[in-house]
């Protein structure tokens, strides 16, 4: 029954806030009219189209590719953390902590640097995903021993990859003219501002295979909740499970990331929020993380872009707002529960 109305509840906030999102900009149009056009163009006449051709092609080419990625890069964040938290058996884990976002970001700096144009204007969305890959397979490479890989050694591992990417980040910040590091901040702080049909083609396939994996996977992280040596017991190859998951968080990761640059604590918050819920099962958990991320990222964006008049804030920069007193709040009550770590 929680969780029915949790969902429920979910799928309205999403609905409601995308009627929003398209309709506030500079060019006002009513949520009857953005409903009318959505009926419109899938064969239904029901409802008014916008007033104006150019309202209807801002709707189409500019508005609603935006509110697609938000909810992607948002469901694709909340699922790699639930899948984080799962396999490290630890609230506190998000995807930034294996080196995946600080790899992207690496990857990026560096195009933008050295100018590299290779793939045209893909360049910096590519090297972003394949940084971030090869800094997510580097660090759980590096964590591996005598076959097996051990939490404590693959977060201390990525520590030390994120503490490297944030060293070349700082030299390429250095080694760019007064254009670059503006560009290499920004794609820092996140935006999904230009985001276009082409680039939700790409995204999207990579999120669906994302998600799909993990919810296969769902029932084995159940059984790796009980502990490594009880979910052995039951059948589960936990070294491949463990493996499997940490691929499938860098495709979403990077997935993500690529056109927008890097957004935190959406992967830390609504994992945490949704099973402090529902509890630690993780299919039902799965469906409302990815509901959840979505509302906060597209509500976060539409913050973003209507907060200040003509101005498109960094959204990267609200959800850390937000973000961080939570992480606060989730340290203090996680060391007052376990009853402290010194």
């Amino acid at each position: 029954m929680r969780r029915s109305l949790l969902n429920l509840g979910l799928i309205a906030a999403l609905v409601v806030l995308i009627l929003v999102s398209a309709s506030a900009g500079q060019l006002n149009i009513s949520p009857s009219e953005v409903f009318g056009s959505v009926m419109h163009r899938i064969g239904i006449p029901l409802g008014p189209l916008p007033a104006s051709e150019t309202a209807e092609l801002a709707l189409w080419t500019v508005r609603f590719p935006r509110i697609i990625m938000a909810i992607l890069v948002g469901a694709a964040l909340a699922t790699a953390g639930l899948l984080m938290q799962a396999i490290f058996g630890n609230p506190l884990a998000e995807p930034g902590v294996v080196g995946i976002s600080s790899g992207a970001a690496l990857g990026a700096a560096a195009t933008i640097v050295f100018g590299w144009t290779f793939w045209g204007n893909w360049t910096i969305a590519a090297t972003a995903f394949v940084t971030g890959l090869f800094a997510t397979l580097l660090v759980y490479l590096m964590s591996r021993a005598n076959g097996k890989t051990e939490v404590v050694t693959l977060i201390l591992t990525g520590i030390a990859v994120n503490a490297f990417a944030g060293a070349g980040l700082a030299l390429f910040t250095f080694l760019g003219d007064s254009a670059s590091r503006e560009q290499i901040v920004f794609w820092q702080l996140g935006s999904l501002n230009g985001s276009r049909w082409d680039q939700v083609v790409i995204v999207l396939p990579l999120v669906i295979v994302g998600l799909l994996v993990a919810a296969f996977v769902a029932r084995r992280l159940d059984l790796l909740s009980l502990g490594e040596r009880t979910a052995r017991h039951l059948g589960v190859n936990v070294e491949l499970l463990r493996m499997c998951v940490i691929v499938v968080v860098a495709l979403l990761v990077c997935a993500a990331v690529a056109f927008s640059g890097i957004i935190s604590f959406v992967g830390l918050v609504v994992p945490h929020l949704m099973r402090m819920i529902l509890g630690p099962a993780h299919r039902p958990l799965l469906f409302s993380s990815l509901v959840g991320g979505a509302v906060l990222l597209l509500a976060a964006d539409l913050v973003a872009r209507t907060a200040v008049a003509n101005a498109d804030l960094p959204i990267g920069m609200l959800t850390a707002l937000v973000g961080g007193p939570f992480f606060f709040w989730l340290l203090r009550r996680t060391r007052k529960k376990s009853g402290g770590w010194a």
